[in-house]
């Protein structure tokens, strides 16, 4: 398997129980539970799903056992390359019982908060260096005037908070989406962070892509060949988008009273990534609401998150913020506000020329023929009726729109006036009184 060898440092494997900056009460209680919950019997089953190289996890066997908890069964499982197999002694059930009835949480032993923190230096986004090249690489997808991509690389390569606002349908989504192609790296994400005895899970399979976890030998006992901490897992930087469903609540700690475990905000997940916020101004909260949530961590690269008992501590803030906005900043940010977003890049739609340069694009692309008479009736007839206001999306739209017609009629693709009209019809929707 080949794995692409990451840009940022990665978190040595621990060589021992102490190493892995844990309680030994902790330890052996995941252990417990995790071969209780999901019947576990060798030290490499154990030791791949606990995230911990063999011998450490051997440690911890020999621990529990001295503790009467665990016993050998006596049996070499053949197909485990004759590996000892291990079970819960009665007391150990009943501990596993016990320690179930706390904290459902069982697998991979988290990684303290403060080791994780030292982690988020080595791989911050405030790290990256961005060239024009991979930023124009990331966007090849979309017209970009040269300007435009003279605000945005010195913003993104700052890795700081940018506020992209402008009329709808010019590709700020696109735009912040081709941002986070353009990162192109891969850091490590903790699967949980421990803090206080509570176990917080980090890793998301919704939010992480996974590149590679690294697995121990089991035939190499005594030797951990673990190429990093496997408690970790190599991923691209995480990118969370979250549009006009944003609650302020989404950014605290969200706790499971059932099985009394705490799940990471959005935010904490995005660590090390991109953080989009699309449609601001859309959220049930006001804009100035939801942006002062963010001032803190902005300023002081750290966010304050509270448990259950109301016990607050804090954590790495170390993302890069993207507001996105159809709005003008004056209309929904008071002064102190903007002053905080560390860079403000208006998003416009095209000029005319522009516009035909997209449009013939997009045509290339769906394999649609242009036609003169057609484009002249779609800029002398229809563009004066929205007062000339062109939009990044509307070619896709109408070449899509046409090419549908076309397929319903049963004719070869064509651009004709009478189709324009047919696609420029469902492009807006007339202004009248519907009377029930």
């Amino acid at each position: 398997m080949n794995m692409q060898v990451p840009n940022v440092i990665a978190p040595t494997p621990p060589r021992s129980m102490n190493d892995t900056g844990l309680s030994v009460v902790m330890m052996r209680d995941i252990l417990l539970k995790t071969m209780f919950r999901m019947n576990l019997e060798t030290v490499s089953e154990i030791s791949r799903t606990i995230a911990l190289p063999i011998p450490t996890t051997q440690e911890l066997i020999d621990l529990a056992r001295s503790q009467k908890l665990l016993e050998a069964t006596g049996t070499l499982h053949a197909n485990s390359g004759g590996e000892m197999g291990y079970q819960l002694a009665d007391a150990g059930k009943a501990r596993a019982l016990d320690a179930l009835s706390q904290s459902e949480y069982y697998g991979a032993m988290p990684v303290p908060l403060d080791i994780y923190r030292e982690q988020v230096k080595k791989q911050s986004i405030r790290n990256v260096q961005l060239t024009r090249q991979q930023l124009t690489g990331a966007m090849g997808h979309l017209i970009l005037p040269d300007e435009l991509l003279n605000h945005l690389g010195p913003a993104v390569g700052a890795g700081r908070s940018i506020l992209m606002y402008g009329p709808p349908g010019n590709g700020k989504s696109s735009i912040s989406n081709g941002i986070r192609d353009a990162l192109g790296d891969k850091i490590f994400i903790p699967r949980a962070i421990e803090y206080a005895g509570q176990v917080i899970t980090v890793y998301d399979p919704i939010v992480h892509s996974a590149a590679e976890a690294s697995v121990d030998d089991p035939n190499a006992l005594r030797r951990s060949s673990n190429r990093f901490d496997n408690r970790y897992v190599l991923c691209e930087r995480p990118t969370v988008i979250t549009g006009g469903e944003l609650s302020l609540d989404m950014l605290d700690l969200t706790y499971n009273p059932t099985a009394r475990t705490y799940t990471a905000p959005l935010q904490l997940k995005a660590t090390g990534g991109v953080f989009i916020i699309d449609d601001l101004g859309r959220q049930a909260e006001p804009p100035q609401k939801i942006v002062n949530r963010w001032i803190v961590p902005l300023e002081e690269n750290k966010d304050i998150l509270a448990l259950q008992s109301g016990e607050k501590f804090e954590v790495p803030f170390d993302t890069l913020v993207i507001f996105s906005t159809n709005f003008h900043p004056n209309e929904i940010f008071d002064k102190a506000a903007l002053r905080r977003i560390f860079f403000k890049i208006k998003i416009d739609g095209p000029n005319q020329e522009m516009f035909l340069k997209i449009f013939a694009m997009v045509a290339k692309k769906k394999k649609m023929p242009l036609d003169e008479k057609a484009l002249l009736h779609l800029l002398k007839v229809k563009y004066p009726t929205i007062s000339n206001i062109y939009a990044n999306y509307q070619p896709v739209f109408l070449i899509d729109q046409m090419i549908a017609i076309c397929n319903f009629e049963g004719i070869p693709y064509q651009m004709t006036p009478e189709l324009i009209d047919r696609a420029w019809a469902n492009m807006f929707v007339r202004d009248e009184k519907i009377v029930h």
